[in-house]
């Protein structure tokens, strides 16, 4: 019994990270830029996120960890009143820089994320894909 007890209790606190981070209804309608063309935007500010990459010794799973750090900088955005961000650096220690941006919707559903076209390697043999749907 006890022993199960020491196996569960960390499973349960790497786990426990992510509750709580949930998008606000405003960041629904803040689209990510991950092409980073914001050429026809008005720059708002940036803000920095950040959330826990590990627990104790343990990191935690990094897909999780910028989906979260994304969710802060959409919340944050809709705050400012932006409707467009982009990360301005990737994820270092559990915080990233985003630009916060007033672009305006054309051509976008509510919520919709602008996400880069597939791309082809050098060999031409292998695509890559955005990992998060839209």
């Amino acid at each position: 019994m006890r022993k199960t007890l020491l196996l569960l209790v960390p499973v349960l606190l790497l786990n426990a990270c992510s509750w709580g981070i949930t998008m606000d209804e405003g960041a629904k309608n803040v689209r990510t830029a991950w092409s980073g063309d914001v050429s026809g935007c008005r720059q708002l500010g940036k803000v920095t996120v950040s959330v826990m990459d590990h627990v104790g010794p343990v990191d935690r799973n990094t897909i999780t960890v910028r989906d979260e750090l994304e969710v802060l900088a959409r919340n944050q955005a809709a705050e400012m009143h932006a409707d467009t961000i982009k990360p301005l650096a990737e994820p270092t220690d559990g915080s990233q820089p985003w630009g916060a941006y007033q672009c305006g919707t054309a051509g976008l559903k509510p919520g919709q994320q602008a996400r880069p076209a597939a791309t082809t390697s050098a060999a031409g043999n292998a695509k890559t894909f955005p990992i998060k749907g839209g």
